[in-house]
């Protein structure tokens, strides 16, 4: 029996340690294409590190590699920012992205790692506010990176960048600049790329496509009830009136004061009355 995509992305994140991100990235693409074939694009990829792989001397320093993955990534691939259809969401399913050469800073990010990882360089994900970073760890300090372009971004730069998202915040910015460049984990970065796509699916009200990241971010952040009331919703503007009516009493039971708790008791009758109609 074949192992359904849903089942095989949790069988994919369920150890924190052990989340495969490149892998596990590449199967949300599998919503839009059940047919995709994983291992051909990871194939694709493994072809392109040991290309680059071959032009480096073995004892290559790792800022001889960051450099020389630099210049493969950007100048000779020619990947970059889609900065002409930045909320295309082929800009966050990572075989579009491998196929278009364009993307958004977290799925670039995504396909510079795992090449960063083959060639034995290890670049992190850095989950800042507005704009995903890769983050390279070296004796001399750390070296930040903008998934667009691959440049390296300088302190004042950083800071600059994150000023707009300080305005309630108490903490010194030097603080909080340390707290917003700490690495992301394969989970979170996954999060993050399901929630681009769930507020562009949710502004377009493209029910269906909501549904399907609804579904990964459960599998993903299971403790999360605000995903459960969001799948719900999904699952209400698609005439599946029971699943809904479950998932919105699921959260409810858990935040019956919630901001929102009277506007979602309001719709509860009519969607008990169209379970029992579809019964």
């Amino acid at each position: 029996m074949a192992i359904s995509p849903l089942d095989y992305f949790a069988s994919l994140v369920r150890q924190d340690n052990t989340i495969p991100l490149f892998e596990a990235a590449l199967t949300i693409a599998q919503d839009i294409e059940p047919s995709l074939d994983i291992e051909a694009q990871q194939i694709e990829v493994d072809l392109l590190a040991a290309r680059l792989q071959r032009r480096l001397p073995v004892d290559a320093s790792d800022v001889h590699r960051l450099r020389m993955l630099n210049h493969f990534f950007y100048e000779e691939l020619g990947f970059s920012g889609n900065i002409n259809d930045y909320y295309a969401t082929d800009n966050s399913y990572l075989h579009q992205v491998l196929h278009t050469r364009r993307g958004i800073p977290i799925s670039l990010a995504i396909v510079y790692m795992e090449l960063a990882e083959q060639i034995g360089i290890d670049i992190q994900g850095v989950s800042f506010p507005g704009h995903f970073l890769m983050k390279m760890s070296m004796q001399s300090g750390d070296v930040i990176l903008d998934p667009f372009n691959g440049e390296s971004l300088s302190r004042n730069e950083l800071e600059e960048r994150l000023e707009p998202f300080l305005q309630q915040e108490e903490f010194p910015v030097d603080i909080l600049l340390a707290a917003y460049l700490q690495p992301a984990q394969p989970r979170d970065i996954l999060v993050r790329m399901l929630r681009n796509l769930k507020l562009i699916y949710l502004e377009r009200m493209q029910w269906q496509r909501l549904l399907e990241v609804q579904q990964r971010l459960i599998i993903l952040l299971p403790n999360e009830i605000s995903e459960k009331r969001d799948r719900g919703i999904a699952f209400a503007n698609l005439d599946c009136p029971a699943a809904a009516l479950a998932d919105i009493e699921d959260y409810l039971s858990v935040r019956p004061f919630a901001p929102d708790a009277e506007a979602l008791k309001s719709t509860l009758p009519e969607l008990r009355d169209a379970s029992k109609r579809l019964n």
